[in-house]
């Protein structure tokens, strides 16, 4: 179980699946630092949380003054969880779930115009996958054209960030992408987030 870390719902409690199979939630220490630098861009704004699991993301946005957050998740099991939550939070007027593949069309039709803050957390295996990487690439990057002039487009991955070449070497992933200025990159053991702003 995770807990809202600062805001309105601050130490109010997220419910995550018991076996902590299925969704992989943001640690208390990386949040606390990504919320920290978001300071001053989330009160008012509507924000896209995508690959969104129980919602940890999107309701700390809220609980910050997030005007309204939209939720892509295509797991059904995990969206009722999701759902509960946001009923249980006394929030669920502030939020839209979208129940879909965060890569499909319809989710990239109902990020916010103009959206403020887009995360996106997509399973690990998928990130360490060249051409499923390369879709979220270019899906993150298309949720960026839909960003205001000031906003953030925000990518977990794990890390070090690295591939295998044929000899089984490992190689860095380039962070670069055509559609995307940044990123600023910021680790925290194994996992980082990326920071990226429309060009």
């Amino acid at each position: 179980m995770l807990r809202v870390i600062a805001g309105e719902l601050k130490r109010r409690s997220i419910t995550t699946p018991p076996d902590g199979s299925t969704t992989r939630p943001l640690p208390d220490r990386v949040r606390t630092a990504l919320f920290n630098m978001l300071h001053g861009h989330l009160e008012g704004y509507e924000v896209l949380d995508c690959f969104a699991g129980t919602g940890a993301f999107g309701i700390e946005a809220i609980s910050r003054g997030a005007s309204r957050a939209v939720f892509v998740e295509r797991e059904k099991s995990v969206a009722d969880l999701l759902e509960r939550n946001l009923t249980e939070l006394g929030v669920r007027d502030r939020a839209e779930i979208v129940r879909a593949d965060a890569l499909s069309p319809s989710a990239l039709a109902m990020c916010p115009r103009p959206a403020h803050v887009v995360f996106m957390d997509p399973p690990y295996p998928l990130m360490q996958e060249p051409a499923a990487r390369a879709r979220i690439m270019d899906r993150l990057a298309e949720c960026a054209q839909l960003l205001d002039d000031d906003g953030y487009a925000i990518i977990r991955s794990p890390w070090p960030y690295e591939d295998r070449d044929e000899e089984g070497n490992r190689t860095s992933v380039a962070l670069e992408h055509e559609g995307l200025e940044g990123p600023e990159t910021h680790a925290y053991g194994s996992t980082a987030v990326h920071w990226y702003m429309k060009p």
